[in-house]
């Protein structure tokens, strides 16, 4: 089976349920092409990357952002394929019916790496992508048009209106929906149901070693661990100043508050944190791959996800996978992560006294922390697990590429 997949970036680090999705189906037997929009000039990458050679499987749009420096290399992609597909190559230009896209070269640039192309499945990831997936099934290239949203599409389309992927609604052939939450927004934006399929992303379970396969010391100093991008929709403010407050209402408590990621949002967080005069408490660890994540997470005590906005957060599965107890908040699908009271603890978003609530009787409860592991260890095996989940995925492209799919 012959899969593109279109991309924001590759490689990401934090993208790793892309990744996985695409090693998997690579062991399955599937021959994959990557088609994205921008390249991560980021040293480091996940160990897969190298290990399937994955670049030399790699297309970029390439677009760059200089109007005559556009201009010069599109006419010179232009000379260059024009033998491949001339009608093809004219009809990405019409600006009277693209408009603007056409006008800026966009559709060009998108449509060059595909000519001379046919798949069998043309795999999207995110609704943006899903809209340049339809201009090339308008375009004539071959290939079921499938498209998995995830959590900022979808906001981007409860913000904006669904009709910002009318295109992409009327030419796609399927939809993937990772969680209910999704499921009911594509359904809100006009989506058929009979189009919408419901798949979860997941994880490679066995990166993410158990913690509590031994018993484990506890350490004096309790860590407290998030793992996410910094930016709005993570809600760190809130997790900031819940550790102020239980270093406050518990001034004896030897913690730390461990954050790996980065984003937007870093330089303006090192602010709050200085100024809660949390600089010994509070690290920022960077951005990390799976294996340096995988190793702080079997350091920490607590998992935190603060999030005001959330899909289906694959942190949340790799923290479980390898045992530690939750505090996240109740936000998109995130209760269909967390079995609350089980693997973690749910509470409602922005409110820093309920983190602290749970913060604190987690520390005060050290006896729970390896049976809520076990718990969240077991879930994510039954319902998240990658290699489960990529064959079921195989099954419906054979379904869809057959029309049996309902």
């Amino acid at each position: 089976m012959k899969i593109a997949f279109i991309v924001n970036e590759f490689p990401s680090v934090s993208q790793t349920f892309i990744l996985n999705q695409i090693t998997g189906l690579l062991d399955l037997g599937c021959d994959i092409e990557i088609f994205s929009s921008k390249y991560s000039s980021k040293k480091k990458l996940h160990s897969d990357v190298n290990k399937y050679n994955l670049m030399g499987r790699v297309h970029y749009f390439d677009i760059p952002k200089g109007k005559i420096k556009r201009l010069l290399r599109a006419i010179y992609s232009i000379v260059l394929n024009f033998y491949k597909d001339p009608l093809k190559i004219l009809i990405s230009l019409n600006i009277f019916r693209y408009g603007r896209t056409a006008l800026s070269l966009t559709l060009l640039y998108n449509l060059i790496p595909f000519l001379n192309k046919k798949f069998d499945i043309i795999q999207c990831h995110f609704g943006s992508n899903g809209n340049i997936g339809a201009f090339l099934k308008q375009m004539g290239i071959e290939g079921k048009l499938v498209t998995m949203f995830h959590g900022c599409d979808i906001r981007e389309g409860v913000e904006k209106g669904g009709e910002i992927y009318n295109q992409l609604f009327n030419h796609g052939d399927y939809f993937l929906a990772i969680s209910d939450y999704n499921y009911r927004n594509l359904v809100r934006f006009g989506v058929s149901a009979e189009k919408i399929i419901f798949h979860p992303v997941g994880i490679e379970i066995d990166k993410f070693p158990f913690k509590w396969k031994k018993k484990n010391k506890i350490s004096p100093t309790i860590i407290v661990l998030t793992v996410a991008r910094l930016v709005v929709e993570k809600g760190f403010e809130y997790s900031i100043m819940a550790i102020k407050e239980a270093l406050k209402r518990n001034p004896d408590l030897h913690l730390q508050y461990y954050i790996v990621g980065e984003g937007p949002l870093e330089e303006g967080l090192k602010k709050i944190v200085k100024e809660l005069k949390l600089e010994s408490i509070v690290k920022y660890l960077g951005s990390m791959d799976q294996a340096q994540v995988a190793k702080e997470m079997s350091m920490a005590h607590i998992f935190l996800l603060p999030s005001i906005a959330e899909a289906l957060p694959v942190v949340l599965m790799e923290a479980q996978a390898v045992g530690l107890p939750i505090v996240a908040t109740d936000v998109g699908s995130v209760a269909e992560v967390i079995v609350d009271g089980k693997s973690g603890f749910l509470v409602p978003s922005r409110d820093v006294n309920a983190l602290v609530e749970k913060i604190e009787y987690l520390i005060e409860h050290p006896e729970l922390w390896p049976k809520m592991g076990r718990y969240g260890r077991k879930f994510i095996e039954e319902n998240y697990d990658i290699r489960k989940l990529n064959q079921k995925l195989l099954k419906i492209y054979q379904n869809i590429i057959k029309g049996k799919h309902n």
